[in-house]
């Protein structure tokens, strides 16, 4: 049983896995009406799955609209399992205060040893919080259904289970302007396309960044291409070739991703338990996020010096 709720959380103490969902956009008014809004698509992609806790009293996944500045509270963090931060239109490099607070979140979150799935802003976001650099791609708009394909050589991701089973390509739906320019420290690139050099990476077993999305089906697709070119924010003949991938690859393989994605987050592999002295910092700096910017300064520093975080 997968429960879903809206920025409350469930009471200290009670069964199962909790997730938090990241919401950095508004809902289309097609999602709003054939899935009741991006909230229901992620819990009916990432719910249910991964990990063998949970299974008492369910799993429950709480949204957060932090476009909105709606943010779990800081003495919340710790008791969820982990938390996915969504795709957006807007940039990951930008100085807006919502996207600022978001790398502060996302950084104490870190120091706290939590899982974080980031999906396409969310995995740029990612990178940027944990130190790497973002911006424009090189090659443009990518829009379709594209090969991503895996690097051959992975080891110690227990996430990406028996890698004798690892298919050297998967096809994902891909709707970005944005890409990663530069790794954080410590990441690993896990899978790489024609167009983006950094499809996926990982930091450990805390961290998964997935440039396409998982989530999407291919009916959402179809009509972010309507919206993308409605507004000539790509052309036409870039909309008809994004429709072409779509039937050349049969559509992506959201049972291989989503399923990647749920053990990521269920807890597939291991993961240390943080110091006693990293866990009272990082608390402090997930108080921070909500405070002023001058102890906010501090502490993630503090953070840093305990924990490795690159700070942007």
């Amino acid at each position: 049983m997968v429960v879903a709720a809206t920025t409350k959380p469930a009471a200290a103490g009670s069964g199962g896995r909790r997730y938090a969902l990241l919401l950095t956009l508004w809902d289309s008014e097609y999602a709003k009406k054939v899935y009741g809004g991006y909230h229901n698509v992620f819990v009916a992609a990432f719910g249910g799955g991964g990990g063998a806790a949970g299974e008492e009293g369910g799993e429950r996944w709480d949204c957060f609209r932090v476009i909105a500045g709606e943010f779990p509270a800081p003495e919340d963090l710790a008791s969820y399992d982990g938390f996915v931060v969504s795709g957006s239109p807007h940039d990951a490099y930008s100085d807006e205060p919502w996207v600022r607070r978001l790398c502060a979140l996302i950084r104490a979150l870190h120091a706290m040893e939590k899982r974080v799935l980031g999906v396409c802003f969310g995995h740029q976001v990612l990178c940027r919080a944990l130190g790497g650099r973002v911006g424009k791609a090189r090659n443009g708009w990518d829009v379709g259904v594209r090969k991503v394909t895996f690097v051959r050589d992975l080891e110690g991701f227990g996430f990406l289970g028996d890698l004798e089973e690892l298919p050297s390509s998967a096809p994902l739906v891909e709707v970005h302007q944005d890409e990663v320019w530069e790794l954080p420290p410590g990441a690993t690139v896990l899978a790489y396309s024609e167009k983006t050099r950094v499809e996926a990476f990982a930091v450990g077993e805390l961290a998964l960044g997935i440039q396409g999305h998982p989530e999407y089906t291919a009916d959402i697709l179809h009509n972010l291409i309507d919206r993308l070119t409605g507004q000539s924010a790509i052309l036409v003949s870039v909309g008809e070739e994004a429709r072409r991938t779509v039937a050349e690859t049969g559509g992506p393989d959201r049972v291989f991703w989503t399923g990647l994605c749920k053990r990521f987050l269920g807890g597939g592999g291991t993961t240390p338990r943080p110091a006693p002295e990293v866990m009272m910092t990082s608390r402090a700096v997930a108080a921070g996020c909500f405070g002023s910017a001058a102890p906010m300064v501090q502490l993630l520093a503090r953070s840093a010096s305990f924990a490795g975080v690159a700070r942007t």
